[in-house]
């Protein structure tokens, strides 16, 4: 793992690369969600096993996280912090990967909806609606997205309701779901361990871009 900051329109924030021995495949730049840094658990996990697998890994911190508030910055702050890193990865890696852990997920397709290039998106709990408010769906910008989009979901997910979800995925052409079955938003799931879901999400993950960028390489410096 490598430390490293990332400068943007209002400072810098820090990040953290997993970077495989070999030379990566793919890069893959992963946003944390409203209640964590860019250190939660499930990333950390996530970005070491993608490495492993040839997948290079980039997570970094909000600049709210980055001061250690609890409270999210605006949507329009959060996407030009995630804009600014992407382009920085895209520097190294063209066309990366993007996604994120609910928000960061959400911030994500915001961006690429808005016209960043990506070679994919990767959602580990999409925030589709608030716990309890279906009706406030947040899909429509989803629509506006030509890019390859890859649902990660807990069947108990609140945040997304399997029947509202699988119409959403139904609506959008390049998206496909694959559900962890009995997970929550944090995807724990009884009678398994963390390991054991952290590994069937990486393993997703890694089919996902080994599917849509076989032959991505990092340029030359």
């Amino acid at each position: 793992m490598i430390d490293t900051t990332f400068a943007w329109e209002g400072g810098e924030v820090s990040g953290a690369w997993h970077r495989p021995e070999a030379p990566a495949r793919a890069a893959l730049v992963l946003a944390h969600g409203a209640g964590h840094g860019m250190n939660s658990r499930l990333l950390v996990d996530i970005g070491e096993a993608l490495a492993e697998r040839g997948v290079a890994v980039l997570r970094f911190n909000f600049p709210y996280a980055e001061v250690g508030r609890q409270r999210p910055d605006p949507q329009p702050r959060l996407e030009a912090c995630y804009r600014a890193v992407a382009e920085a990865v895209a520097a190294e890696f063209p066309q990366p990967f993007v996604g994120g852990k609910s928000m960061g997920g959400r911030i994500a397709s915001n961006i690429v909806a808005d016209g960043f290039p990506t070679a994919g998106l990767a959602f580990l709990g999409y925030p589709l609606h608030p716990p309890g408010q279906p009706e406030r769906i947040r899909d429509a910008h989803l629509r506006h997205i030509d890019a390859p989009m890859l649902f990660l979901q807990g069947t108990r997910d609140p945040f997304a309701t399997p029947d509202l979800l699988h119409r959403t995925i139904a609506a959008l052409p390049f998206a496909t779901l694959r559900e962890i079955a009995g997970g929550d938003h944090s995807f724990k799931v009884r009678g398994r361990s963390s390991a054991d879901v952290t590994k069937e999400l990486a393993d997703a993950i890694d089919e996902f871009v080994a599917a849509r960028a076989p032959e991505t390489k990092p340029r030359a410096p």
